[in-house]
């Protein structure tokens, strides 16, 4: 369960005033973005010390802004 970003705030920020987000669109989106950074970490040949939670980050890059979503 993802506490801090809260979903609430995951959800407002994926938005925007014209496509409104869903949890749906939320989780799809975050799923796609955790996977692509897990390829990008797979393919730089990873530290096994080092310990990368996917999901967390695309999360806080949701929180941040830095990503949003289209309708297609």
């Amino acid at each position: 369960m993802i506490n801090d970003p809260s979903v609430d705030l995951l959800i407002d920020k994926l938005g925007n005033e014209e496509n409104q987000a869903s949890r749906y669109c939320l989780c799809v989106v975050a799923a796609k973005r955790a996977r692509q950074i897990l390829e990008h970490h797979m393919a730089s040949s990873p530290d096994p010390r080092e310990y990368l939670k996917e999901i967390s980050v695309a999360c806080r890059e949701i929180a941040d802004g830095k990503i949003k979503y289209t309708k297609d």
